[in-house]
């Protein structure tokens, strides 16, 4: 016999400084994901907005600001452009594996890396090994890491560059948190080869969504995931298309479908 579903009881967090935009304070409301059902409640919630941090889902609740806008990928209909098909071409040599939300020593010192060179005085910056088992580790739904690696050279694993920790939900890829090797030099791009990578398995797997978290207009922060087109946000009326200005496609060219990924 199935057990019941029980509504979820909803928390407020107390003011915070916003990490967005400066001078501003943020608000979360929160509940916990636990029981059988809590595969099918984060998916619920992904569609109104929420995301997941371990057992728990939130989304911002903040006063006079709903500057945190959801937005997610139609991985169907994406077409990258010039520049993220030359990204493609450029890292086609990495090797890529779905691993269990299991953490490993080498995946912490890649956190570690890119921390401490792209986000030294962010609200992670103070992240050790345990914080980051546990990231990784307390998910009640279906989580993977997804690893990329340089190639396998005399039968060894090749060099760990990049990392997410991805959800599977019922109508696509949830991207809880990504890194990679900061040193543009060794491996430029890797952020957005991420999302295109996940884009693509989305595609394969029949889902039409990659759910890329809050974007902020106006923070530089979060410019880059309107690279992705199209994409839709959600707003008081549902979700729906948007292109701001600097996210419109330059060179007009587009692969056919089924082309790529």
């Amino acid at each position: 016999m199935t057990a019941p579903f029980r509504f979820p009881r909803f928390f407020v967090t107390s003011p915070a400084p916003c990490p967005y935009l400066p001078g501003r304070t943020e608000r979360k409301v929160f509940t916990e994901l636990s029981g059988p059902h809590a595969s099918e409640l984060n998916d619920a919630l992904g569609r109104i907005g929420f995301r997941r941090s371990q057992s728990v889902a939130y989304r911002p609740s903040c006063v006079d600001c709903q500057a945190c806008v959801s937005v997610r990928v139609l991985a169907n209909e994406f077409r990258p452009n010039a520049t993220q098909r030359k990204l493609l071409r450029r890292h086609a040599d990495l090797e890529v594996a779905a691993c269990r939300p299991w953490s490993t020593e080498e995946q912490f010192a890649l956190l570690r890396r890119y921390l401490d060179a792209r986000h030294p005085g962010g609200g992670m910056a103070g992240m050790d090994e345990m914080d980051y088992a546990d990231m990784v580790e307390q998910t009640p739904v279906s989580s993977y890491v997804m690893e990329y690696r340089e190639p396998a050279e005399n039968g060894r694993q090749g060099r760990l560059v990049g990392a997410c920790l991805t959800d599977h939900q019922g109508d696509g890829l949830s991207m809880i948190y990504s890194f990679f090797e900061p040193d543009a030099d060794v491996r430029p791009g890797m952020g957005n080869l991420i999302i295109m990578d996940h884009i693509f398995r989305a595609r394969r797997a029949g889902l039409p969504y990659v759910y890329l978290g809050y974007w902020v207009d106006g923070s530089p922060r979060m410019a880059y995931k309107t690279r992705f087109q199209p994409i839709e946000r959600l707003n008081a009326g549902g979700w729906e298309r948007f292109t701001p200005p600097e996210a419109r496609e330059k060179d007009g060219v587009a692969l056919a479908a089924g082309a790529i990924g």
